[in-house]
């Protein structure tokens, strides 16, 4: 009987780990398969049926991304976007939940729910207002035009205001008995205790800004004024699409994100955690 208890949670284990596994495999999967098509010929990427190793690895390809792209020109547009937006995040939308979070003022409770609001509303119904926006400013085809819609979110408010309020009262009312003003008990006392929530923000702000590729498309038509999201769409083409190339270019932009993880991971996964569990 013992024997018998004591193999059960070994092959429970084992099945745990044979799931896992799995997981991984099928997430891995189309990685894998991005990275062998980026050094086949243009014949084998569109071979049915398809191979899964080319004949001739053909690394010349990636070369040839920079040829057909202004790839340093893009790289450049996805940095300055991802971190204009990413700052412009953490400041205004810790601002706002703080002033949720503590502030008292007339109409406060009703402001946050037409904030939570926003949440439940298609992102693509804004494209069009904020697009007339971006006219009227003279800011289509610029690099602003990319990073300021970009600078606030009601969910980055919500986020950090959940955090915010699990900051004690106590210390603030020290803080103030000591003679700070808000925005310095906001700046010194309460800011610093929510680090976990800034690191959530921010891996989450870079992560979809990295990414982003409508509005991108919408307010860039200069190759040398667009992110690398927008930039490799155009390589797909109404009758050829270069599928070499453009798997070469998804790797190479894909790339950086990759090594910010596995540099960040315990701080990714902390941060992502803790935004299911603050309340």
């Amino acid at each position: 009987m013992s024997d018998h208890a004591g193999r059960a949670p070994g092959r429970q284990r084992w099945l745990v780990h044979a799931v896992l596994v799995l997981g991984a495999a099928l997430m891995v999967g189309p990685f894998v398969w991005e990275m062998l098509t980026s050094v086949k010929t243009l014949g084998e990427s569109t071979q049915v049926p398809p191979t899964l190793l080319p004949q001739t690895w053909q690394w010349q390809n990636y070369g040839e991304v920079f040829e057909r792209l202004p790839f340093a020109a893009m790289f450049a547009n996805t940095v300055l976007m991802t971190v204009g937006r990413t700052l412009g995040q953490l400041v205004f939308c810790s601002l706002a939940a703080y002033a949720f979070a503590r502030l008292q003022f007339p109409g406060r409770n009703v402001l946050f729910v037409l904030f939570l609001a926003v949440l439940m509303v298609p992102p693509q119904l804004f494209l069009i207002p904020q697009y007339q926006i971006m006219a009227d400013l003279g800011w289509l085809n610029t690099l602003q035009a990319l990073i300021l819609p970009g600078m606030f979110s009601a969910f980055g408010t919500f986020l950090l205001r959940q955090f915010f309020l699990t900051v004690p009262r106590e210390l603030e009312e020290a803080a103030r008995l000591d003679g700070a003003n808000p925005l310095q008990t906001f700046w010194y006392v309460v800011l610093p205790l929510v680090k976990p929530g800034l690191l959530a923000l921010t891996i989450l702000t870079v992560l979809w800004s990295w990414n982003d590729l409508l509005w991108p498309l919408i307010v860039t038509i200069d190759p040398e004024r667009m992110p690398l999201s927008a930039g490799l769409a155009t390589l797909h083409g109404q009758y050829d699409t270069p599928y070499t190339l453009l798997m070469a270019g998804s790797l190479l932009a894909t790339a950086p994100v990759i090594l910010l993880f596995l540099t960040l991971q315990k701080h990714f996964i902390q941060g992502i955690a803790l935004t299911g569990t603050k309340g």
